[in-house]
């Protein structure tokens, strides 16, 4: 009996779960998804648990419960180290897996442009611990700012700068404005709590700017609306600890900084010889394969492509779950031919991938979204409920579909946010308190 088509995929994001959804229970092939971590993380939410509207086991779910009754899947808890891809192995920290065909689907990382000292400085939004972070950095500064008496101190305290435009920041802003404004407006007796500053920087003389004009004007002045504090135009141009510095020789003085500007391909992709761009994004061919590393594919934010139909294909989640299901039509593909008299040439009759644009949207605080697909544009409260059904749609699982739809309808009732509770515990290293996880909700 001939082996099995061993296949695996580095990351268990949208692209890497996809493809080993499509592989499952396919006798032909073995299948090894290998994360270092345990879950599956609906990024598009993350916001929300930084911001204290949802908690963490709400937008996260065991990769090994999702392809529990995928019996030729095998998930592995552990972190790549390097590729070897002339004996064609994965090496790990903790082992070696070898492979026939590999998948590398490990997404994005934060990048500062060069300027990677400033990250100690900043807080970034990728995972789960990112979120808890900088929940934990804004609700301590206002208990902080609670028990002051030093006005410059509450100031600082109660100030949170967000850098770049699109939609994280964007979401970030509108969404620690309603914290804010809305939930925490008659918790405390020594601070006013309008007296929060939220500044948004955006180095482009726009918001949103993927969006049409119409749509990043309607964001401007949305969230001017909600009092967030709108800068264009200046870039940063050095960051310490609670401080930015702008290109304009403005200074803003905030206790949490938060940096939404930019994503870089992961650094694995260090590890193949071929092309890439700015990023690190790997400039895959049509089929998703790797150039000159036929039986590598690279799917989701790491990939650079323009589809056949003249679509640059954007790092959402829908393209990357597209991008997760070809890869394993391609890995089908090239099993069926490699049975039929084009087995010699099956590589080059990889079907080419074509990207089916979904759209985009952003939300900006409670009632407000902007979204457009194709010649399709919504802004406002139509908007906002495209949003809201279109997450609870791509969420896994029923279970955090049922959670997320209740947290978020008692929040809509009642400006009350479901996970405003975080630990502080003593570092007796440093002194200073530290986050721990929680996922206890008020």
């Amino acid at each position: 009996m001939k082996s099995p088509h061993r296949v695996v995929i580095i990351g268990g994001g949208f692209a890497g779960l996809n493809c080993a959804k499509s592989l499952a229970n396919d006798d032909r092939f073995e299948v090894t998804l290998i994360d270092r971590q345990n879950h599956h993380l609906f990024q598009p939410l993350l916001y929300q648990v930084a911001t204290a509207s949802l908690s963490a086991v709400e937008i996260a779910r065991s990769l090994r419960a999702i392809l529990g009754e995928a019996k030729n899947v095998s998930v592995i808890l552990d972190k790549v180290t390097s590729l070897d891809d002339s004996n064609r192995k994965v090496i790990t920290e903790n082992g070696s897996y070898s492979y026939d065909s590999l998948v590398l689907a490990t997404g994005a990382r934060t990048s500062y442009f060069g300027k990677d000292e400033w990250a100690k400085h900043t807080h970034g939004l990728k995972n789960l611990e990112d979120s808890r972070r900088i929940r934990h950095q804004v609700l301590n500064a206002l208990e902080r700012a609670e028990r002051s008496d030093d006005r410059e101190e509450r100031k600082r305290l109660m100030t949170v700068a967000i850098i770049g435009g699109g939609p994280t920041g964007v979401e970030l802003a509108g969404a620690f404005s309603d914290l804010v404004q809305r939930a925490l407006k008659s918790d405390y007796r020594r601070i006013d709590v309008h007296d929060f500053r939220i500044v948004l920087i955006q180095s482009g003389d726009r918001l949103l700017k993927h969006f049409a004009n119409d749509h990043s004007q309607y964001t401007l002045e949305r969230l001017q609306k909600l009092g967030v504090e709108v800068i264009l135009g200046p870039r940063v141009d050095d960051v310490e600890e609670g401080y930015l510095h702008l290109n304009n020789g403005q200074e803003i003085e905030a206790e949490t900084l938060i940096w939404a500007a930019g994503v870089a391909a992961s650094s694995l992709t260090g590890c193949l010889d071929c092309p890439r761009d700015r990023g690190g994004r790997i400039e895959v061919e049509p089929s998703l394969a790797v150039p000159g590393h036929p039986h590598v594919f690279a799917a989701g934010d790491l990939v650079k492509l323009t589809d056949p139909d003249g679509m640059d294909v954007p790092g959402l989640a829908p393209a990357a779950m597209q991008m997760g299901k070809h890869v394993a039509k391609v890995l089908r593909e090239d099993l069926r031919l490699q049975e039929t008299r084009y087995a010699d040439r099956y590589l080059t009759l990889r079907p080419a991938f074509r990207y089916r644009d979904k759209g985009i949207m952003a939300i900006i605080g409670k009632n407000a979204a902007v979204a457009q697909a194709k010649k399709l544009k919504l802004k406002g409260f139509p908007a906002w409920l495209a949003w809201l059904f279109i997450h609870l749609a791509f969420l896994v699982g029923f279970r955090n579909k049922l959670a997320v739809l209740l947290s978020w309808a008692f929040s809509y009732l009642f400006d009350k946010p479901a996970a405003r509770v975080f630990s502080i515990a003593e570092d007796n290293d440093r002194g200073k308190e530290i986050s721990l996880v929680s996922v206890t909700k008020r």
